[in-house]
C-alpha cells in the first residue's frame, strides 16, 4: 500500500510513496506490474488519474481482466461500469450496472466493499493478495489491485480493478 502525504484534508499520492516501490510489488505478477506501472505514469502532480487518462488502447493485453467500478450518490455506492470478458467468465455473468454488494466475489460482502471504501478514503492504491474461501464454497487465489481514479483531483469517482487468478490447489477440509 502507498503511504498517504502529509495532513491535508484531502490525501493524494505523494511523491515520496511514487518513487517507493510497493511492499507488495516484487511478489505481483507481471500483469499487475503492468497495470500499476501504467496508473502511476498517468498520476498528475500527486494525484490519481482521470478515467479519461485511460487510454483501452495502451493496454490491450490486459482489457479482459479489466473492472471499473463507479462511486454513485446512492445505497448501491459502488456500481461496476465495466467488466472484461475475463472477470466474466470467472463470475458466470456480466455484473455490469449492479451494485458491487449485490454481485462481488470475494468472502464476504463485507470484505469486498472494505477495499472500495479503503481506496476511496486514502485515494491511494490497494492490494489483495489473501486467497479466500468463496461464496460458493470454492478456494480462489487472486490477488487484486484497487486503483483509485479521479477526475477532480480531489476525491475519486471510479476504481479500476485489476485481479490476476492462480490455481489455488487448497482442498475444503
Amino acid at each position: 500500500m502507498m503511504i498517504l502525504s502529509g495532513g491535508g484534508a484531502e490525501p493524494m499520492v505523494s511523491v515520496e510513496s511514487i518513487n517507493r516501490e510497493p511492499d507488495w510489488l516484487p511478489g505481483a505478477g507481471p500483469r499487475l506490474r503492468e497495470i500499476y506501472a501504467y496508473w502511476l505514469a498517468r498520476c498528475r502532480d500527486g494525484r490519481p488519474p482521470r478515467r479519461a487518462d485511460i487510454d483501452p488502447l495502451d493496454i490491450p493485453r490486459l482489457l479482459s481482466r479489466l473492472i471499473i467500478v463507479d462511486l454513485v450518490p446512492d445505497e448501491r455506492r459502488f456500481v461496476y461500469r465495466l467488466v472484461g470478458t475475463k472477470e466474466v467468465e470467472v463470475r458466470g455473468f456480466d455484473p455490469t450496472g449492479k451494485s458491487v454488494g449485490e454481485d462481488f466475489i470475494g468472502p464476504s460482502r463485507e470484505d469486498a466493499l472494505s477495499w472500495y471504501e479503503r481506496t476511496v478514503r486514502t485515494m491511494t492504491p490497494q492490494f489483495d493478495a489473501r486467497p479466500y474461501l468463496s461464496t460458493n464454497c470454492k478456494w480462489i487465489n487472486d490477488a487484486t489491485l484497487f486503483l483509485p481514479l479521479s477526475d477532480d483531483g480531489e476525491s475519486v469517482n471510479r476504481v479500476l480493478v485489476f485481479t490476476e487468478s492462480t490455481p489455488n490447489t487448497r482442498r475444503r477440509g
